[in-house]
Parts: C-alpha cells; structure tokens; sequence
C-alpha cells in the first residue's frame, strides 16, 4: 500500500470526495491518507512531524584526528570537538518526547560506518576497529532521544583506505546526494513501542514537493516525506518491523547511491 503525508485541509477534501484523486505528488504535513482505488481509507501505521525539539542551531562537531586518510592499522583513534553542545547531557524534553526511547547516559555522537548501525559515543576521543579496505564515516551530534542535530556544522563525512590492499570500488561518493539512516533501531520494549522516532541524515541535497524526496516503507506501506525533520511512527504492532528509505529524485527515480536506498528491520516486544 502507499501512502502520502497530505496536509489536513488536502485529507477531508480527499475522505470528503473519495472519487476525485489527489493530484499532489507529495506534501510534507501529518496526515497520513492511504492511497486505495478509493481513495478513502485511513492508514492504521502513521507518520507525523517531531516539532519544537531544541534546535542546537549553533551546534558544531569537528574532526580534530586523524587528518589522514589512508591507515596501515586496522584500530584509529578518533578525537572529535564539541562546540555549542554538551555531550552527556539530557536534552530538554516535550510531551512527545518525553514518550521516545531515551539515553540515560545522555546527548552524544552518533557515528557510523558504512551506513551500517551507529554506535552511541558519550565522550569525544575513542577508537575504532576497521576491516580492510574502503571505509565510508559519517558522524553527527544526537540529542539523549537520538534525534540527530540537522546543521551544516553538526556532522562530519570522511573516506578512509585501511590495510594494504588496493582500493576497493565503492558506488558512495559523500560529496553527492547521500542518505544516512539512523532511527528506528534494535529493540523495543514497553511503553517505548507507542511512539517510535524516524531519523535520518542527509549530504548534499534538500527535499522538497517539487524535488528530491524520500520514500519511506514500513511494514509494506509507503511513504513520502519531503521535509528533513525527523517523524513518529505510530500504529506499529508488535513484532518484527521492517523499514526501508530510499532517496528518489523529483520523477521518482532512485538517486545513484549504494547508501540511498537501505532496510532495516526493528523489534516491538
């Protein structure tokens, strides 16, 4: 099934005159609307914006080492600066947010290898173990609810050759249109299984209606999200849950990236 995120005044017009078809591509409010050949059944899963978390506008996480590049060790140590933004630290929460899995260990830095899972980093400087080959980083500063902080200081993007091996051909370029997934995560339990937060980092790109955009299908159902904020996911049943994003440009078309189309799979017990 697929679904599109339609303003409020766009949904009772759709449930209002289920014959006529919204034209509307995409839109980026927090209605959600099934797209049936009647056009007027409601979604049991929703997505809705996470709005008013602090905003860190001014956040900034920079690389102080290595400054290279290409290893001959397969364990690096990495020294990371914090600016406008304290690690550890419990972010200020909503009513929303009061309702999302949160860190007790607080804000940190979520770093990631190859657009696998994050691994949560509380302090600044820590080491990290690589296989050889070509290594793809990105790493950008998180709120204690895991929400990332969306900047053009807040992250860091690097490619880096471990071992002696000739360089392995990798389709990422982080200089172009990249998809980062971050959130949804490992397992669930308890009152953590009602709200869960939708999160992903974006390089190099915007989204837009009339632009590139993002597909989100969970569980089956799709869909479109052209704005970068993070999203709550409601009406989950327990279980395995499986979410795919996928970057698409303006005709729908995936954007060259062997990041910007990825699965993962939650657990809700």
């Amino acid at each position: 099934m697929n679904y599109k995120i339609l303003p409020l005044y766009a949904a009772v017009a759709l449930l209002s005159f289920s014959s006529c078809k919204n034209q509307d591509k995409k839109a980026s409010e927090n209605v959600q609307v099934e797209e049936t050949s009647q056009g007027d059944s409601i979604s049991q899963i929703t997505i809705e914006p996470l709005l008013d978390s602090p905003a860190f506008s001014d956040a900034k996480l920079s690389l102080t080492a290595p400054s290279g590049d290409q290893f001959s060790k397969n364990t690096i140590d990495f020294k990371f600066e914090v600016e406008n933004y304290e690690l550890g630290a419990q972010t200020d929460k909503n009513e929303i947010t009061k309702t999302l899995a949160n860190s007790d260990k607080g804000q940190h830095i979520h770093f990631i290898v190859d657009n696998n899972p994050y691994s949560a980093h509380y302090e600044p400087n820590f080491s990290k173990d690589f296989s050889e080959g070509t290594h793809h980083i990105v790493a950008f500063l998180s709120r204690s609810y895991h929400e990332s902080v969306k900047n053009a200081n807040s992250f860091v993007a690097k490619t880096i050759e471990v071992g002696n091996s000739p360089q392995r051909q990798s389709n990422v370029d982080l200089n172009k249109p990249t998809l980062i997934y971050s959130r949804p995560k490992g397992e669930y339990t308890g009152k953590d299984t009602q709200n869960l937060m939708l999160d992903f980092f974006l390089l190099n790109t915007e989204l837009s209606e009339n632009g590139n955009y993002v597909k989100a299908t969970i569980n089956g159902e799709s869909f479109e999200i052209t704005k970068w904020q993070p999203y709550i996911i409601k009406g989950l049943p327990k279980g395995e849950v499986k979410i795919r994003l996928q970057l698409l440009d303006a005709d729908g078309k995936p954007i060259e990236g062997d990041y910007n189309d990825v699965t993962r799979n939650v657990s809700l017990k």
